[in-house]
């Protein structure tokens, strides 16, 4: 059983560390410490709600909601608490990078881009999008995450493969936050029908139902989604079912024809299915492993 407070180091080299903190049987509150390593960059992804943070160094107090994250600069050690209340759950992944690492990756002195963007990363500006609000881990960013927690491989082949997706998760943060100046401009009707499907993806959405809700034909909503998303609607709507999915399978609390159910599927062959083709295994298998 794991224990009720659980730091895990998933990976350490020269330049990178990544930590996982999870504490799964909480009692009356959770708290863990974040240490931040003198001159580093720390991605902080909070995968858990209400979780409060406050920087000893500075004296800085956030109170984040689940799936935002912020990109942060430390120019010395310093610690942050991060807590929660009324027995929810603390769950947060660390990855700390050296700056010497991402000044040789970024190179500033060779253009203007990359000069400003290591200035905008010193100056922390990577942790409001817009109207003081941290952003939101996007879809791609999650499936990078998974992809991060579930290798399994060890030595030079982790390290190239770590590095290589936090280049990517480094890469969708700068585009995301080079698109909040246009936030206004941005088309509702993704954000509208994001927002219902994150709350419906259990159920049979059909195109006519999203069609009538915003009142646009079924090919725009189509298009102006995946443009926004970089997804399909069915490709996110399956991507939501099968993180669901693969947690419940995980916890083992419920049988597989109920979790078929509970995400969206009416017959368990289709969700098995679905399932294989996206994991490369059955539930069944996962389970038992």
């Amino acid at each position: 059983m794991r224990n009720p407070s659980q730091k895990d180091v998933l990976f350490r080299s020269e330049d990178i560390k990544i930590i996982m903190q999870e504490n799964s049987y909480p009692e009356k509150f959770s708290k863990s410490n974040m240490i931040e390593s003198k001159a580093s960059f720390n991605l902080l992804f909070l995968l858990s709600p209400n979780i409060h943070l406050e920087a000893y160094d500075c004296g800085t107090k956030f109170l984040f909601k689940k799936n935002q994250y912020i990109l942060h600069y430390s120019a010395q050690e310093s610690t942050a608490e991060l807590w929660t209340e009324n027995q929810d759950i603390l769950k947060y992944l660390q990855i700390q990078i050296n700056y010497q690492y991402i000044f040789n990756l970024i190179e500033p002195e060779s253009n203007k881009e990359s000069a400003e963007i290591l200035e905008n990363m010193i100056r922390n500006n990577y942790i409001f999008l817009h109207k003081e609000t941290p952003p939101y881990v996007t879809v791609e960013m999650h499936m990078i995450l998974r992809e991060i927690l579930s290798y399994s491989r060890k030595g030079v082949m982790q390290k190239l493969f770590v590095e290589a997706k936090i280049i990517k998760l480094l890469i969708l943060v700068f585009e995301q936050f080079n698109e909040k100046n246009t936030v206004e401009s941005i088309p509702k009707t993704p954000a509208i029908i994001k927002k219902f499907i994150d709350e419906n993806y259990h159920r049979n959405i059909k195109a006519e139902e999203l069609s009538s809700m915003v009142g646009i034909n079924q090919n725009t909503i189509r298009k102006e989604f995946k443009a926004q998303y970089h997804l399909t609607v069915t490709d996110y709507i399956s991507e939501l079912r099968m993180l669901k999915a693969k947690k419940l399978i995980i916890d083992k609390d419920m049988m597989i024809k109920e979790i078929a159910i509970e995400c969206g599927y009416e017959y368990v062959q289709n969700f098995t299915r679905a399932f294989k083709k996206k994991f490369g295994l059955s539930p069944e298998k996962l389970r038992n492993e």
